[in-house]
């Protein structure tokens, strides 16, 4: 038993959306080949069948937890005939890892291989009907999956980020030079050794804070987005590091050292990039499908929605759930 389970508090437990009716939502434990339990929520649908079901494996935002986001994702697709395991990623939520709240690109990419394991060994799966959808940070995770993973048919990357990308050329690539980079190497050496000293003193790794608060006035606009989700009743969990202290500072280390999508033009599965028309993040989604190959690649573009919208619909239900449906059983068959 995943020993992060028992220390959690269930007093005051919640999810940020409701169950759709029909739908099933049970407790699961897996392990990755690192070692690490993971935790999930597998949503399994009212009309499944004994064998031979499609299944998903579904993660994100970039410092979310399964009752957020992906578990939204996961219940909508299941109300829609699949079966779909929501996880938190190493390190964070109800699954194993210590120290906690670190990330790693090898690591959370084996975070999904891991969840496609154990999708393939349940009887009532098909092993040969699997897809992964990442959000946010994740979709950059997935895609990167989709380049090592054979086994996944298809791959959706809602509102992505390349984690990558953002942490060692800044946004819209503002601090894309050599120096830059030197200096945030630098500060996070520093970080390291007032880390051990503060690991050593009894004390843990130093957290970089999750969305600011309180807001300031003069906020940019997806700062006032990602507030209103994980700082509202509408997205906050007590779990999630962006609505609390988020990661820890020298998380992004290895980030800064490793390019995500080094392989995507060799992706020979199917890959779905949807993005908002107004999200901040839609540049990092456009690239990335400029560099995918083959007729079945699509990008979706949601006409007046913003990055946070595709986290759970924004207040004009801005993901086209049906349209995902429909594209997993065109490439699950």
């Amino acid at each position: 038993m995943n020993p992060n389970l028992a220390k959690i508090d269930r007093t005051n437990e919640h999810y940020t959306f409701e169950l759709a009716p029909g739908v099933k939502r049970t407790t699961v434990t897996f392990r990755n080949h690192f070692g690490i339990e993971l935790a999930g929520d597998l949503y399994t649908p009212g009309n499944a069948v004994p064998a031979g079901n499609p299944a998903l494996a579904i993660s994100g935002p970039f410092g979310a937890v399964k009752e957020q986001s992906s578990g939204f994702y996961a219940n909508q697709m299941a109300a829609r005939g699949y079966i779909a395991l929501a996880f938190d990623p190493s390190y964070t939520g109800e699954s194993g890892g210590e120290p906690r709240y670190m990330n790693s690109p090898d690591i959370n990419t084996e975070d999904f291989m891991a969840a496609v394991d154990f999708l393939s060994t349940r009887d009532n799966i098909d092993p040969e009907k699997i897809g992964i959808i990442g959000i946010c940070g994740w979709g950059g995770m997935a895609i990167n999956t989709a380049a090592i993973d054979t086994r996944i048919k298809a791959t959706v990357a809602s509102t992505m980020y390349d984690m990558s990308r953002v942490t060692a050329n800044g946004y819209f690539d503002s601090a894309n030079n050599a120096e830059a980079r030197h200096e945030a190497r630098k500060a996070l050496m520093a970080q390291r050794i007032e880390d051990f000293k503060a690991v050593q003193a009894g004390g843990t790794y130093k957290l970089g804070g999750g969305v600011v608060d309180p807001l300031p006035k003069d906020a940019p606009y997806f700062v006032k987005d990602y507030y209103d989700y994980y700082k509202t009743p509408r997205g906050y969990h007590e779990r999630s590091l962006n609505s609390n202290g988020g990661w820890n500072v020298t998380a992004s280390t290895s980030l800064l050292n490793t390019k995500l999508l080094a392989y995507a033009e060799e992706i020979q599965s199917a890959v779905m990039v949807l993005h908002g028309e107004k999200a901040h993040s839609r540049y990092f989604g456009e690239d990335a499908f400029k560099r995918l190959t083959g007729s079945n690649k699509e990008l979706v573009i949601i006409p007046g929605a913003s990055h946070t919208d595709l986290y759970d619909g924004g207040k004009n239900n801005a993901i086209p759930f049906d349209k995902l449906a429909d594209f997993f059983a065109k490439y699950l068959k």
